[in-house]
């Protein structure tokens, strides 16, 4: 008998085949969709930003889980709770994934993170894709109870929870965060087997990874070391889970400047630069393999509305072209 592997079917969430294919580059965007100084953004305009997004040809839209503000971190993602904020975007939207990027697991018991996965999943038809990672505030986990030091440990246990919860009926669980004896089941179920992708390190192994996750998402690097970061994820992926295509995901700070043809200057986790050095910049990350790009366009100097107009119109349509060979140095992040 024909021995299937389940893994490779992951690309049947609708979701997940939005954002990610083999065989091309995707961009998404991280909420708030707009420029800010320190934590504060406006939030003004994120439901038409994201219908306009959609229908420009983004693939993916990602909301962070920032319990609690850390002024040193600078950084409060979307402010809004990611589960509250993600049905109101569902509602504005119809065709879009919706992504977490990322879940800080130790901090939520697991099966309030399976139940409103599996409820956003249902709800927008199989658009969701559930991002994790094991957490990098040192000031929350004390506020909520737990221990920074075990983050890699709640991380394994809480990810294996919910797994069986979205997965299995009436499932035996038994975990740092209570016990399931098989006499109470989780619903809803997702639309099809949810995608799960894991951050960073998330203070776990390459391998034990590549193994469990459907997908890896990371931070930007130069162009030579992201490939062979990539070259090193696939041939992990090959040994764990021969077959099976787990997208290779980064994050990208870009301030998109009007002149077309302006060279890059590096920022932080990015560069700023005309619309000709980050077509290039992508279509050399496709050909190192990366399958999706997360723009975040905090540092930006420009209306939101305008860099989104602009990326739709100039950028996604030639994504595939071939690179053009960018400087290395001016495309390193730092």
């Amino acid at each position: 008998m024909l021995k299937v592997n389940r893994a490779a079917f992951i690309s049947v969430s609708a979701g997940f085949r939005r954002m990610f294919s083999p065989r091309r580059l995707s961009l998404g965007l991280f909420f708030p969709i707009e420029a800010f100084e320190r934590d504060e953004p406006s939030m003004r305009d994120q439901p038409r930003l994201a219908r306009r997004a959609e229908e420009l040809g983004f693939a993916g839209l990602w909301a962070r889980d920032v319990p609690l503000r850390d002024p040193s971190f600078g950084d409060l993602g979307q402010i809004y709770d990611p589960w509250v904020w993600l049905g109101f975007i569902a509602a504005h939207t119809s065709t879009i994934a919706l992504a977490t990027g990322s879940i800080v697991l130790p901090l939520r018991h697991p099966l309030h993170t399976a139940k409103a996965s599996a409820s956003v999943d249902q709800l927008t038809g199989g658009r969701f894709v559930l991002g994790v990672a094991s957490g990098d505030r040192p000031v929350e986990f004390p506020a909520f109870g737990v221990d920074f030091d075990r983050r890699d440990v709640l991380f394994r246990e809480n990810l294996s929870t919910i797994r069986r919860a979205l997965t299995e009926e009436f499932p035996r669980v038994q975990s740092s965060y209570g016990a399931l004896a098989g006499t109470a089941d989780l619903v809803p179920k997702p639309v099809s087997r949810l995608p799960i992708l894991i951050t960073g390190s998330s203070r776990q192994s390459f391998e034990w990874i590549a193994e469990n996750a459907d997908g890896w998402i990371t931070y930007p690097r130069g162009l030579a070391r992201q490939a062979e970061l990539v070259a090193k994820w696939r041939a992990a992926v090959e040994v764990r889970s021969p077959g099976a295509f787990k997208p290779f995901v980064q994050s990208l700070y870009v301030d998109l400047v009007e002149e077309p043809s302006e060279p890059p200057r590096p920022i932080h986790l990015g560069f700023r630069a005309g619309r000709d050095f980050i077509l290039a910049f992508l279509n050399e990350l496709a050909d190192a393999g990366v399958n999706h790009v997360i723009l975040n366009l905090k540092y930006g100097r420009r209306d939101a509305a305008e860099v989104l107009e602009e990326i739709g119109r100039e950028v996604i349509p030639r994504l595939g072209e071939g690179g053009r060979t960018p400087p290395l140095e001016a495309a390193t992040a730092r």
